[in-house]
């Protein structure tokens, strides 16, 4: 493949993998696009190309075949864009008929040399061997050439493999084999590299990960001989396995070697076997529960949900055992409320609900079993706080409002005693932040803008001073910016557009600015876009039409790039819609009915199957009745428009919660007056009013209908004091 032609893909690689295999993918895509290729060799040219600074973007998902020997449209088409190939190699993969699809299209293109395989599982060319053939892990296509017709042949050809497996090249180097082949340099440059920058740290603390291992190994042998020996030496052990689950795997932590977190953590877990049930001890106990706790931490960071939630089990039951029998051993039930927290972690992740908050109200209950000591114990406060905001997001995710309230409330009150003892733990400013932020949006789905407008503020003033603490955290400035963009929003809604305009603005430059440092990474990308129509639409109600045209147009561009690197991405694909509803508005304001009308039905065609889907989610709601209302408004089928505004009277009628929206409800009664539904809409008109709400849009629609809806002065009094208030405690702590 010529050079000059290597840029011109949109992808650099193409995953191909059995859905069996879903786990190593997940880890495989992260660890290719989070890759940073060692800036000595950026920008150096190779046969494969210019080397670029990250693998950016990798293609993974597809749809399954819709037969065996067809592909369809989406994946051909990313096939064709990607320059790569990657098979992650397996016995589930050698049998599935669409992975063998794809070697083939790809072969068939004139890129089998273009074909990198990851060997997960099974053995290579094991189809030979009589007997394990159900072994094989590569497919008909990666064993056999094909002829000029794209034919598989009899010829055998031995694939490009990296070997995953445990005994082999293992996950890190399997990584860098892979990336070295799509760099095309060699294996050691990479290696070494990788090597250079932790060497001196790594070299002490793996050095010292195995004198550990080999004295606890020894330990154990004779933790068997006579009995006062034995106790002595057991005494011994367990103060080297207390380190090894203790500083040293915080230390494996920090430099990310799971690997040797693991290899240190089985050692112990043999240790803990090895012993006679009658010299175990509760100190024993107590470590082999950690140990269990860091071995799911592993199994969680490698993606092996099941087996992390085996060893989170094991460590709560041995935790419980303990717990029991000190019910005021605040150390103890911290640890148990702990495991039983990562279980309900773990079940969040894998969407069981109600497992999670089973998990999660059992921790709770556990933490309150030392009564009083809750009041001064820092540690068990802070793991309070934890339980509590996930346990919101369950509630509020199932649409309870008010108990995902109360734990809200409660996160709350706990994190702000919290940092009134140490200001400076940006993990508690970070706790209490989070919960303001969540209190702020439950009180705008009641339409309480008041209380919104507060809350946001508060997170504000916390997130701008851990950024102004640190301001090469970038992360933390991701925090700043997206708080910013959701306050200034919510001031527009309370009439306050100047302001709100000013805080999107920020938010934009801010997130103009992260993708200067970075401009591979997508999400500030995705934020100016966003953000960047959201102050389109203000600019447009402003009568700025200019500005306003002009920022859509960027956000458009910044979208229709990244939904081409990443089609399967949904969020990407909602933001999209949104920014094509607001272009449709500017048509629409523009005189320009038929681009309007065009417009809105692209964002229809995405948003509708995605609400068919997730009829709860609130943003989705929001865009699609909006869209809804706007095409009717430039459509001249009259029955066509009503049908339109009944559809989306019925979506907002069937909210479970947060019925009180004042967004949903200016949209009613948006829907209302258009239907001559007057009467209906007048009750509706008066709640918007009591709440504060004064967007522009609906002021420009009353103003056309010609009724009357001045401004609550007592409201807008109260506001601003609620504000005051909140900015002022906030910054004092």
């Amino acid at each position: 493949m010529p050079e000059s032609s290597v840029s011109a893909f949109a992808y650099r690689a193409f995953i191909s993998y059995s859905h069996a295999d879903r786990a190593w993918c997940d880890w495989l895509h992260k660890a290719l696009e989070t890759y940073r290729v060692p800036s000595r060799l950026v920008g150096k040219e190779t046969a494969a190309g210019t080397i670029p600074r990250r693998l950016h973007p990798i293609f993974r998902d597809r749809d399954e075949l819709p037969s065996a020997i067809d592909l369809n449209q989406k994946v051909a088409a990313a096939m064709r864009d990607s320059a790569w190939l990657i098979v992650i190699c397996s016995p589930r993969a050698a049998t599935s008929r669409w992975v063998n699809e794809e070697v083939l299209a790809f072969k068939r293109m004139g890129r089998a040399d273009r074909i990198l395989c990851l060997i997960v599982d099974g053995e290579p060319n094991a189809a030979d061997l009589p007997g394990r053939e159900s072994e094989e892990c590569f497919c008909p296509a990666l064993r056999h050439r094909i002829d000029a017709n794209g034919a598989l042949t009899d010829e055998h050809t031995e694939p490009i493999a990296a070997d995953a497996r445990a005994g082999k090249d293992g996950k890190a180097n399997a990584k860098l084999k892979l990336i070295a082949g799509m760099l095309d340099v060699g294996f050691d440059a990479l290696k070494q590299r990788e090597q250079q920058r932790r060497v001196r740290r790594m070299t002490a603390v793996t050095a010292l990960a195995v004198i550990v291992m080999l004295v606890t190994a020894a330990l154990a042998i004779n933790a068997v001989v006579a009995r006062n020996d034995a106790q002595r030496r057991q005494k011994q052990a367990e103060d080297l396995v207390g380190f090894m689950l203790g500083d040293l795997n915080d230390k494996l932590s920090q430099v990310a070697r799971l690997d040797v977190m693991e290899a240190v953590d089985d050692k112990a877990m043999a240790y803990f076997e090895s012993l006679p049930d009658k010299d175990v001890t509760d100190e024993a106990l107590v470590q082999r529960a950690k140990a269990l706790e860091k071995i799911g931490n592993v199994r969680d960071g490698q993606g092996h949900l099941p087996a992390a939630l085996q060893s989170y089990e094991a460590a709560a039951k041995i935790a419980r055992s303990l717990a029991d029998m000190a019910p005021q051993n605040a150390a103890r039930q911290i640890a148990y409320s702990r495991d039983l927290a990562w279980i309900g972690y773990t079940y969040m992740h894998q969407s069981n609900l109600d497992m999670a908050l089973q998990s999660f109200e059992a921790a709770q209950g556990v933490l309150k079993r030392v009564g009083t000591q809750a009041a001064s114990n820092q540690d068990l406060m802070f793991q309070l706080t934890n339980i509590y905001n996930d346990t919101g997001h369950i509630f509020e995710t199932r649409g309870q409002l008010d108990q995902a309230f109360v734990q809200y409330q409660n996160t709350l009150a706990l994190s702000q005693k919290l940092v009134v003892v140490n200001p400076d733990n940006t993990d508690w400013a970070e706790q209490l932040g989070s919960a303001h932020n969540n209190l702020g949006k439950l009180a705008l789905m009641r339409g309480d803008l008041t209380t919104a407008v507060a809350e946001y503020r508060a997170d504000d003033a916390i997130e701008t001073r851990l950024s102004i603490h640190d301001p090469t955290d970038n992360v933390q400035r991701e925090n700043m910016l997206r708080v910013r963009a959701i306050l200034g929003r919510t001031l527009a809604l309370t009439g306050d557009l100047d302001t709100g305009a000013k805080d999107l603005q920020q938010a934009v430059d801010i997130s103009m600015q992260l993708t200067q440092v970075d401009p591979n990474e997508a999400d500030p990308q995705d934020y100016a876009a966003l953000y960047g129509s959201q102050l389109s639409r203000l600019r447009r109600l402003d009568s700025d039409l200019p500005a306003a045209t002009a920022l859509t147009a960027r956000a458009l561009e910044i979208l229709a790039k990244l939904t081409k690197q990443d089609p399967g991405n949904t969020y990407w694909q909602q933001d999209l819609a949104e920014v094509r509803i607001e272009q449709a508005a500017q048509s629409l304001a523009s005189g320009q009915l038929n681009a309007a009308r065009v417009q809105i039905q692209a964002a229809l065609a995405t948003l509708e199957p995605m609400f068919v889907k997730q009829p709860d989610d609130r943003g989705l709601l929001l865009d699609t009745v909006t869209a809804k209302l706007l095409l009717a408004s430039v459509t001249d089928d009259a029955p066509a428009a009503r049908q339109l505004r009944d559809e989306a009277l019925h979506a907002m009628q069937s909210v479970k919660s947060g019925a009180g929206d004042p967004r949903l409800l200016a949209l009613r009664v948006e829907a209302l007056l258009a239907l001559d539904r007057t009467a209906e809409a007048k009750p509706v008109i008066r709640q918007l009013r009591d709440s504060g709400y004064r967007d522009a849009a609906l002021l420009a629609l009353l103003q056309r209908r010609h009724i009357d809806y001045p401004a609550n002065a007592a409201l807008a009094q109260r506001q601003h004091a609620t504000t005051q208030q909140a900015n002022t405690s906030s910054i004092s702590r």
